[in-house]
C-alpha cells in the first residue's frame, strides 16, 4: 500500500479528514523549503503538495505565481525539486509527498527518467495541471510502475465521462477544483461542493480532497465535513510573505495548527 493510500486509511480509522497544504519548492529560497515542510508536518499536514516552479502556471492566482517566479530567480528547478525530497525522506519516512505543476518541466526532463527519478527521491503523487486524462494513459502507467500516484483534477464543470476517464488511470486521491477560477479566488460555492463530492466519489472509487478558495479553519471545517482532504495553497503562501523570511517556519505552522484544529472540531 503506498504513503497516500495508508495515511487516507489510517485518516479514516481515525474519523479524521487530510490536511493537504501547499508550498512552491525554492520559495522564498531553495534553503527554506526543508523547514518550511518541516514546519507544516508540525502544523499537522497529514499530506505534502510541494509545487514544481514554472515560468507560465496557468490555474495559478497571483499569490503562487510570485512564489514561483521568487524560486525561479533562486535557479529552482525540477532536479532540484527532487534532491529536496530526497533530503526530507532522510528525516521522514512517512508523510506522502506530491508534487504539483506542469507539464513543461516534465516533458523537458523526460517522462521516464522523471518517474525513476522521482521513485528514488521519495516522491508519492505526481499532479500535472494541464495534463488531461484522456490524453495521459502512458504518462499514467509508467509513473504506477515507479509506485507513483497519478493524481487528477476534477472541476465544476467536468462531466460524468471526464469522471470515468481520471477514474481509469488516476490513484492516490481526486483534486476537485471547488471553483470556476485560478487559485486563491474567494468565490466558493460550498453548497455546490457539498452537492459535487458524493457523485464524484460514487464515480471514481477513490479519495476526493476538495482546493481553490480555502482561506480559514472556518471554510476547511466545512469541506472536511463532506470531502476527504481539505487543500491550502495561497493562502500559506502568504503567510510565507508575510513578515520576516526568519519567522516565516513559525507563521505558517501557527496558521496551520489552527485550520487542523478546526478541521477535528476542536474549539479555538
Amino acid at each position: 500500500m503506498s504513503r497516500i493510500s495508508t495515511t487516507f486509511a489510517v485518516l479514516a480509522t481515525q474519523g479524521r479528514k487530510a490536511l493537504i497544504p501547499f508550498i512552491t519548492a525554492g520559495d522564498p529560497h531553495p534553503d527554506m523549503t526543508l523547514s518550511l515542510m518541516r514546519a507544516l508536518v508540525a502544523g499537522g499536514a497529514d499530506i505534502i503538495e510541494l509545487g514544481v516552479p514554472f515560468s507560465d502556471p496557468m490555474a495559478d492566482g497571483p499569490t503562487i505565481q510570485r512564489a514561483s517566479e521568487r524560486a525561479l530567480a533562486h535557479g529552482m528547478s525540477l532536479r532540484r525539486v527532487l534532491a529536496l525530497v530526497s533530503e526530507f525522506r532522510k528525516e521522514n519516512a512517512t508523510t506522502p509527498v506530491v508534487l504539483m505543476g506542469y507539464a513543461n518541466p516534465v516533458e523537458t526532463y523526460g517522462v521516464e527518467a522523471f518517474a525513476r527519478d522521482a521513485g528514488k527521491s521519495g516522491v508519492d503523487g505526481v499532479l500535472v495541471v494541464d495534463y488531461p486524462p484522456e490524453e495521459c494513459a502512458a504518462f499514467a502507467a509508467v509513473m504506477k510502475q515507479a509506485d507513483i500516484d497519478p493524481i487528477f483534477l476534477l472541476a465544476p464543470t467536468s462531466t460524468e465521462k471526464r469522471y470515468d476517464e481520471v477514474a481509469q488511470i488516476g490513484s492516490g486521491y481526486i483534486y476537485y477544483v471547488s471553483l470556476k477560477g485560478v487559485t486563491g479566488s474567494g468565490a466558493l460555492d460550498l453548497d455546490e461542493v457539498a452537492r459535487r463530492i458524493p457523485l464524484i466519489r460514487a464515480k471514481v472509487g477513490m479519495p476526493v480532497g476538495v482546493g481553490f478558495g480555502i482561506r480559514d479553519g472556518a471554510t476547511a471545517a466545512r469541506i472536511a465535513a463532506v470531502a476527504d482532504a481539505v487543500v491550502i495553497g495561497s493562502r500559506i503562501i502568504e503567510e510565507i510573505e508575510g513578515g520576516d523570511a526568519q519567522g516565516a517556519a513559525q507563521r505558517v505552522t501557527t496558521f496551520l495548527s489552527g485550520v487542523r484544529a478546526a478541521m477535528d472540531g476542536e474549539k479555538p
